[in-house]
């Protein structure tokens, strides 16, 4: 599979007013340009009355299309801002708009700047940055007296606990990333005593959060 990368959970956006201008940042995950090129779209039509659409899209996983504009503002003053607050981030496969109704008091280049930053930083923000992560589905059959000690562990390792089944014993499905797969199996393989069974699920993509 291939490497880890960075991109946005969901579509989302926030706002902020600074001297009388309001500012709107959206952000959503897109795959393709197509998929950009479409948002971006649905905002200016959303917001055919604003002063400003500015935007910023990052397509592909070693970020192989980059794109801004400023949309009417001073050179340099928006798109590109942008751009760097998500280059920053790492973050590929998304685009950002910000949207600006100008409130009848100039801001200045610097005062510009500053705005679309924060926009951009605020929508990626609340779209969440995740880190997709190579990671596989575990099935883990544990023995009724072993579970306690298998749950409490759980809870300190890098899993995901999906789901627990209570039946002839306690089956429970566990989401792990690759890299952590052969640790995670080895200390549970010896809490249990070798007692604990695993029988592998699937690999996939897992968007984790971007902190852990």
């Amino acid at each position: 599979m291939p490497g880890d990368y960075k991109t946005l959970k969901q579509s989302a956006q926030d706002e902020f007013i600074v001297n009388k201008s309001r500012f709107i940042g959206y952000a959503c995950p897109c795959e393709t340009e197509e998929e950009a090129l479409s948002f971006l779209r649905r905002i200016r039509e959303k917001h055919r009355d604003a002063t400003h659409n500015c935007y910023a899209y990052v397509i592909g996983e070693n970020a192989g299309i980059m794109r801004y504009s400023d949309d009417g503002e001073p050179g340099g003053t928006a798109g590109l801002p942008m751009m760097e607050v998500i280059k920053a981030r790492g973050v590929v496969n998304c685009c950002v708009v910000v949207t600006r109704y100008f409130g009848g008091v100039l801001l200045g280049a610097g005062g510009l700047v500053r705005a679309y930053t924060k926009g951009c930083a605020i929508a990626l923000n609340a779209a969440q940055v995740v880190r997709m992560s190579a990671s596989r589905r575990l099935l883990l059959d544990v023995p009724y007296p072993l579970w306690d000690r298998v749950s409490y562990a759980l809870k300190s390792l890098p899993v995901l606990l999906e789901e627990t089944r209570f039946a002839a014993s306690v089956e429970a499905a566990l989401l792990i990333r690759q890299e952590n797969v052969t640790d995670v199996t080895n200390k549970l393989t010896a809490l249990t005593d070798g007692k604990a069974e695993f029988l592998p699920a699937e690999e996939l993509y897992y968007p984790w959060p971007e902190e852990e």
